[in-house]
């Protein structure tokens, strides 16, 4: 369905700026520009990514106009929110940042269970106002994580292996395509496109508002379990068999942990070296404790597990919600066995010297991740047993140097057991995208992205190459 094909007039101010190529931009910020710097900088702030100017557009309106202008300037397009896994986007010389940081409003409807947000919102601006009316969306572990990256990428929730994707949740988006057409696409309106976004990312235009369904769930039994990560060995082991049988009620993380010595951090595990295990079980208080009592077996040192809002989940994790310099590593695992377990220890446990933050972070996957939908999109389900994720704190160019160093220790000890499949919202190195696909979705992305973008004008971190 096209919204607006009409000719837009731009509300942007106007800069006194000028880009290299004597383009004059209504609302560009381009190098020496007051606030250039401070637009470009992405979450991570280790990235130093440099466009070729940047826009913040307010409205779809002026989203259209800046990529109108954009295209008679020769300059491609790369949407970012709040510029999580911005690291394998490369050079931007030829590339306009359109910033979606002001596209945030926010409208719960409760009788259709259904939220609508802005390209721009992140998930705390959803899960306080889902929760007065006794919702839970399917949302990330961090509170400052946007809405729109993490649903087109797929979505792992604290409900993911009970209820599935996140994406699988989208009901329709709308985005401004590459000759400044606003869509709306959902099932019965471009549902190739609908089916394209769901998974595919940034790479067919730009989105500027989405709607997903919200479910029933106003308490959960969530916490966290904790040991000092000497008992890293007996701890993963156990985890590892428990999570190969649990129900898809629960779903859980673990991570070997290096807490900072910083306020922000709770006082029991502030400063110290960690296993933890977190997560959320759909069950009511008796059957949640039977669940994990093969896991409190083990005696852990903290034991916060109990019913909890539903609304506390956005915070448990304990991620970090400021502006970080970080490397990172993300791999989905197809199996966790004895060896890999020894294995993932020394490169990650406490007698491995690791320089890490997070030295090992596996997310519990299966269930309802693993099963495709139908009317789902192209990430649909994910093909793994858990999602790895590790990284370091990039302080200076010395501290990143050696946490790249621990992360490819972290790779070459997982390789045996990666998949063939990846979670692309994990990966922020630069493989080949087609591994976040199976070979038919992957076919019919390339297709979908040659009708919408044929002159390839959207940049994406993960990019689908035009043709079929």
């Amino acid at each position: 369905m096209t919204i607006d094909q009409a000719p837009i007039t731009s509300t942007l101010p106007v800069t006194s700026a000028t880009p290299a190529g004597g383009l004059r931009s209504p609302g560009l910020l381009v190098a020496g520009a007051p606030g250039y710097d401070a637009a470009r900088t992405p979450w991570n702030v280790a990235i130093d990514q440099r466009p070729a100017a940047v826009a913040q557009p307010a409205d779809a309106a002026e989203v259209a106009a800046v990529i109108r202008l954009a295209a008679a300037s020769r300059l491609r397009i790369a949407p970012q929110g709040t510029g999580h896994g911005s690291s394998p986007l490369g050079p931007l010389d030829d590339v306009l940042l359109l910033r979606t940081s002001r596209l945030t409003g926010v409208t719960i409807d409760a009788e259709a269970r259904r939220a609508r947000v802005g390209a721009g919102a992140l998930w705390l601006d959803v899960v306080a106002p889902a929760a007065e009316y006794g919702l839970a969306a399917l949302h990330g572990s961090s509170p400052d994580v946007g809405v729109a990256g993490y649903s087109l990428g797929g979505g792992l929730s604290w409900y993911g292996r009970a209820l599935g994707l996140q994406a699988n949740s989208v009901t329709a988006l709308e985005l401004v395509t590459a000759d400044g057409t606003l869509v709306r696409a959902d099932a019965e309106n471009e549902p190739d496109l609908f089916w394209a976004l769901r998974g595919g990312g940034g790479n067919f235009g730009v989105v500027t508002a989405l709607e997903f369904d919200l479910y029933p769930i106003s308490t959960v039994y969530a916490g966290l379990l904790a040991w000092d990560w000497r008992h890293s060995e007996r701890v993963l082991a156990r985890w590892a068999e428990w999570a190969a049988t649990a129900p898809d009620a629960v779903t859980t993380s673990l991570r070997i942990l290096q807490v900072p010595p910083i306020p922000e951090m709770p006082e029991p595990v502030r400063g110290r070296q960690l296993i933890i295990i977190d997560g959320a079980v759909l069950a009511e208080n008796a059957e949640a404790e039977r669940i994990l009592a093969p896991l409190r077996e083990l005696a852990p040192e903290i034991d916060t597990f109990t019913r909890l809002p539903a609304s506390a989940l956005i915070r448990l994790h304990m991620d970090p919600e400021a502006p970080t310099p970080v490397v990172s590593l993300g791999r989905t695992l197809t199996e966790l066995p004895p060896a890999a377990l020894s294995t993932l220890l020394d490169v990650a446990g406490p007698d491995s010297g690791t320089s890490l933050l997070v030295a090992a972070e596996l997310r519990q996957l299966g269930g309802a991740l693993a099963r495709p939908v139908a009317g789902g999109g192209a990430v649909g389900s994910l093909d793994g047993a858990f999602a790895l994720y590790s990284c370091g704190i990039a302080a200076t160019p010395e501290v990143a140097a050696q946490g790249l160093t621990d992360l490819r220790r972290v790779a070459s000890a997982v390789a045996p057991y990666t998949g063939a499949q990846q979670y692309l919202n994990f990966v922020e190195d630069r493989i080949d995208p087609a591994a976040g696909f199976d070979p038919v979705s992957w076919s019919r992305l390339r297709a979908i992205r040659a009708a919408v973008d044929p002159n390839g004008m959207f940049v994406a971190n993960h990019p689908i190459p035009l043709g079929g």
